[in-house]
């Protein structure tokens, strides 16, 4: 199983390297990278975050792997902190690891990875949670189950279900998966969608306090509105590490 969890975490380094999918190098720091994901997980986590009939720029100043922030509208690449030597040595460290188990968690909190989009075309789309959503349902299909039966589901923070938690932050954790265990949840769908709004509405309880924090409030606010798995997650973290009162 590892090898194979491997793949779904190692599928879009050509993203961090700048090159095309059809020109990607197939080795990396030594491990194979750039590898077809089965199970269709990959092309599945696409469709929840972002068109995927004709690719048009839809920031027409923007046209790099960096991601541009929800939150500010800046793009997340800092030439003092991302230079070539340093974004190379730590998608090194992050795709290097052999456990698949420890590869998921690192993902997890990894800060280069959400740095990325996950299509030029997309720029407020995350890599990092594009990546961790190939990851879950890859999991949940080689387990047998149908994406019709998968749910959005709120866990405490820190409880990691391997392969299947795609957000964990300081209040809350999210995963997919098809038990919800008495834990809020909601259906994903039919089908692969940008169903992320309708999902987050839908939660038999919220994880928010929305009758009482105006930074709570806000950021539901826009969660309800958000269409793209990715962006969402990834907006969910870039506003809890913005939020002045935490």
């Amino acid at each position: 199983m590892s090898d194979v969890m491997l793949t779904a975490f190692r599928h879009d380094v050509h993203k961090f390297t700048g090159e095309s999918h059809e020109d990607a190098r197939e080795e990396f720091a030594g491990v194979p990278v750039n590898q077809p994901v089965p199970e269709g997980a990959d092309g599945d986590a696409a469709a929840l975050s972002r068109p995927q009939q004709k690719q048009e720029q839809t920031v027409p100043t923007h046209d790099d792997h960096y991601r541009l922030s929800l939150l500010t509208g800046e793009t997340a690449y800092d030439p003092g902190e991302f230079s070539r030597a340093t974004i190379e040595s730590e998608v090194a460290d992050l795709i290097g690891i052999e456990d698949a188990q420890t590869a998921h968690e690192r993902w997890l909190t990894s800060d280069v990875a959400a740095a990325f989009n996950e299509s030029v075309y997309h720029p407020y789309t995350s890599l990092k949670y594009h990546t961790l959503l190939v990851a879950a349902l890859l999991d949940n299909y080689r387990a047998g189950n149908e994406f019709a039966d998968l749910r959005l589901i709120v866990d405490p923070a820190g409880e990691i279900a391997p392969f299947r938690t795609v957000f964990d932050g300081e209040r809350f954790a999210l995963r997919i998966g098809v038990e919800a265990d008495g834990c809020p949840s909601a259906r994903l769908g039919s089908r692969p969608w940008r169903s992320w709004a309708s999902a987050w509405n839908r939660l038999t309880a919220h994880p928010l306090d929305t009758g009482h924090d105006k930074y709570d409030m806000t950021l539901d606010a826009n969660l309800r509105r958000t269409q793209s798995w990715s962006t969402a997650l990834q907006y969910i973290e870039d506003y809890a590490e913005w939020r002045p009162d935490r």
